[in-house]
């Protein structure tokens, strides 16, 4: 089944365009979706649109949209009012400006897509664009209009394709220091910092998605594989986390487990290479004789 593209529209830099579709990047449709049911009969609950105030039931089409300006006084918005909202970005991805991929904050970032052309006609255009954005190595900042809204988006070369982020603006960003200011200025010796250090090293590894496992969608699945046989579900007691009485020590005990961890692979391979010489001594022997 071809993907499906949730906006189409043109790629423009400067007086450069092509035809452009814009898809998720990304997809949790694979993941376990639970669904609100009744728990006397089992059926599942249908969710109903109620006049606040009457608590009438409201039919689709009677369903609109508005902005409470006050408490208890919205004015009614209408869909082609909201069109009326004239935006290019609607239609077109118009290239800004440039900025250095490093000066974007991951804070600022929302959802990814992949930009590719639609259609034959353009593609000479957007691979221009696409390797413009590879050589310089920079981020081309764009708008574009999606589900009514108008969006930043960061632009980079991706593959054969180009990949868009969404970015957030900056109203949306909670300041840090609503969060952090308050926390005390710790006087740590250097002994700390250093065996923490250690444990970081000996922990350090790259970065490796495809070794990622998602613990609770895993038993997740696992419950509902229980459920469907008929299995009685026992709820495990929930341990609390030990409470470090001395972090000295608990760093120091925290490096040798490391140590013990990473010492096991060594001692299991040598221990098999100890069974395995044996064998190849007597097979020579019995060459020789």
């Amino acid at each position: 089944m071809a993907p499906r593209a949730n906006w189409k529209g043109y790629l423009r830099l400067s007086l450069v365009s092509c035809p452009v579709a814009l898809y998720p990047a990304t997809s949790e449709r694979e993941k376990v979706h639970l669904h609100r049911i009744n728990k006397k009969t089992g059926n599942r609950v249908r969710m109903l649109n109620v006049d606040a105030e009457s608590g009438d039931v409201i039919d689709r089409e009677d369903l609109g949209k508005g902005y409470e300006v006050a408490k208890g006084h919205v004015i009614p918005i209408e869909d082609e009012e909201l069109e009326a909202v004239a935006l290019d970005s609607k239609r077109i991805i118009e290239i800004d400006e440039f900025v250095p991929a490093d000066e974007i904050d991951p804070l600022y970032n929302m959802r990814p897509y992949y930009l590719a052309p639609e259609g034959d006609v353009g593609t000479e255009a957007f691979t221009v664009i696409r390797e413009a954005l590879a050589k310089q190595g920079m981020v081309a900042l764009a708008r574009v209009v999606l589900t009514n809204r108008e969006h930043i988006i960061a632009l980079s070369a991706r593959g054969k394709g180009i990949m868009g982020m969404l970015l957030r603006y900056p109203y949306e960003i909670r300041a840090e220091k609503d969060y952090f200011d308050d926390i005390p200025q710790e006087k740590i010796s250097k002994d700390m910092v250093d065996l923490a250090i250690h444990i970081v090293k000996t922990k350090s590894g790259h970065f490796q998605p495809d070794k990622f496992e998602d613990h609770y969608e895993n038993a997740l699945r696992e419950l509902i594989k229980q459920k469907e046989a008929g299995h009685k579900i026992e709820i495990p007691v929930e341990r609390e986390p030990a409470k470090v009485i001395n972090l000295m020590d608990a760093l120091k005990r925290s490096v040798q487990a490391e140590r013990g961890s990473s010492r096991a692979p060594a001692r299991r391979t040598a221990a098999h290479t100890s069974r395995r010489a044996p064998a190849k001594r007597s097979s020579a022997r019995r060459k020789a004789g």
